[in-house]
Protein backbone atom coordinates (compact mmCIF):
# COMPACT_ATOMS: atom_id res chain seq x y z
CA UNK A 1 0.00 0.00 0.00
CA UNK A 2 2.96 2.37 0.90
CA UNK A 3 4.71 1.52 -2.46
CA UNK A 4 1.12 2.64 -4.39
CA UNK A 5 0.87 5.99 -2.42
CA UNK A 6 4.56 6.80 -3.15
CA UNK A 7 4.30 5.75 -6.43
CA UNK A 8 1.50 7.93 -7.25
CA UNK A 9 3.01 10.81 -5.27
CA UNK A 10 6.11 10.48 -7.56
CA UNK A 11 4.03 10.78 -10.81
CA UNK A 12 2.17 13.30 -9.37
CA UNK A 13 4.89 15.38 -8.26
CA UNK A 14 6.69 14.97 -12.08
CA UNK A 15 3.59 15.63 -14.00
CA UNK A 16 2.95 18.95 -12.03
CA UNK A 17 6.70 20.06 -12.77
CA UNK A 18 6.01 19.37 -16.40
CA UNK A 19 3.31 22.56 -15.80
CA UNK A 20 5.68 25.37 -14.57
CA UNK A 21 5.69 27.04 -17.72
CA UNK A 22 1.80 26.96 -17.66
CA UNK A 23 2.41 30.26 -14.64
CA UNK A 24 2.16 33.50 -16.50
CA UNK A 25 4.91 35.86 -14.92
CA UNK A 26 4.72 39.36 -15.76
CA UNK A 27 7.63 41.47 -17.07
CA UNK A 28 8.90 43.93 -14.63
CA UNK A 29 10.43 47.21 -16.53
CA UNK A 30 12.42 50.24 -13.88
CA UNK A 31 13.14 53.43 -14.76
CA UNK A 32 12.97 55.73 -17.17
CA UNK A 33 12.62 54.08 -21.01
CA UNK A 34 14.69 56.34 -23.41
CA UNK A 35 13.59 56.07 -27.02
CA UNK A 36 16.55 56.17 -29.75
CA UNK A 37 14.99 59.11 -31.68
CA UNK A 38 14.55 60.86 -28.06
CA UNK A 39 18.33 60.56 -27.40
CA UNK A 40 19.59 61.62 -30.74
CA UNK A 41 17.92 65.01 -30.16
CA UNK A 42 20.42 65.77 -27.64
CA UNK A 43 23.12 68.54 -28.57
CA UNK A 44 26.53 70.03 -27.47
CA UNK A 45 25.22 72.89 -25.09
CA UNK A 46 21.57 72.18 -24.13
CA UNK A 47 20.65 73.70 -20.78
CA UNK A 48 19.18 71.36 -17.98
CA UNK A 49 15.73 72.32 -18.50
CA UNK A 50 16.13 71.31 -22.57
CA UNK A 51 17.44 68.08 -21.68
CA UNK A 52 14.60 67.41 -19.33
CA UNK A 53 12.24 68.56 -21.43
CA UNK A 54 13.24 65.58 -24.35
CA UNK A 55 14.69 62.88 -21.78
CA UNK A 56 12.40 63.59 -18.93
CA UNK A 57 13.22 63.86 -15.24
CA UNK A 58 16.26 61.44 -14.31
CA UNK A 59 16.24 58.48 -12.55
CA UNK A 60 19.09 59.90 -10.54
CA UNK A 61 20.62 63.38 -9.96
CA UNK A 62 24.05 62.39 -7.89
CA UNK A 63 23.48 64.42 -4.31
CA UNK A 64 27.51 65.03 -4.43
CA UNK A 65 27.51 66.26 -7.81
CA UNK A 66 24.32 68.07 -9.33
CA UNK A 67 26.14 68.03 -12.43
CA UNK A 68 25.64 64.48 -13.24
CA UNK A 69 22.60 63.27 -14.35
CA UNK A 70 21.51 59.41 -14.66
CA UNK A 71 18.90 57.69 -16.89
CA UNK A 72 18.47 53.87 -16.30
CA UNK A 73 16.17 51.89 -17.58
CA UNK A 74 16.11 48.01 -16.42
CA UNK A 75 13.73 45.40 -17.26
CA UNK A 76 13.36 41.75 -15.89
CA UNK A 77 11.39 39.13 -17.91
CA UNK A 78 9.25 37.41 -16.26
CA UNK A 79 9.54 34.34 -18.51
CA UNK A 80 12.48 33.35 -20.77
CA UNK A 81 10.17 33.39 -23.93
CA UNK A 82 9.96 36.76 -23.91
CA UNK A 83 13.34 37.56 -24.29
CA UNK A 84 16.38 38.68 -22.02
CA UNK A 85 16.63 41.15 -19.25
CA UNK A 86 17.69 44.44 -20.44
CA UNK A 87 19.78 47.26 -19.13
CA UNK A 88 20.63 50.19 -20.88
CA UNK A 89 22.03 53.86 -19.23
CA UNK A 90 22.91 56.95 -20.19
CA UNK A 91 24.37 59.26 -17.96
CA UNK A 92 24.81 63.17 -18.63
CA UNK A 93 27.07 65.92 -17.57
CA UNK A 94 26.42 69.40 -17.47
CA UNK A 95 29.60 72.17 -16.58
CA UNK A 96 27.85 75.45 -16.06
CA UNK A 97 24.40 74.21 -16.68
CA UNK A 98 25.36 73.09 -20.08
CA UNK A 99 25.41 69.82 -21.60
CA UNK A 100 28.99 69.00 -22.47
CA UNK A 101 28.86 64.84 -22.62
CA UNK A 102 26.49 62.04 -22.81
CA UNK A 103 27.84 58.81 -22.08
CA UNK A 104 26.27 55.19 -22.32
CA UNK A 105 24.61 52.39 -23.93
CA UNK A 106 23.12 54.52 -26.60
CA UNK A 107 24.47 56.32 -30.22
CA UNK A 108 24.51 59.81 -30.07
CA UNK A 109 23.60 61.31 -33.22
CA UNK A 110 26.54 62.87 -35.56
CA UNK A 111 25.14 66.26 -35.12
CA UNK A 112 25.66 65.85 -31.10
CA UNK A 113 28.59 68.23 -31.06
CA UNK A 114 26.93 70.98 -33.31
CA UNK A 115 24.62 73.35 -30.29
CA UNK A 116 21.56 74.03 -31.43
CA UNK A 117 22.39 78.19 -31.54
Amino acid sequence: MKLITLTLCLIATLTLTGCTNWIFRIDIPQGNYLDERDVKKLRIEMTKEQVQFVLGQPVIKDSFDPNTWYYVYEIKRGMAGRGKDLRKELIITFTDNKLVEATGDFELDPEFNTPLS
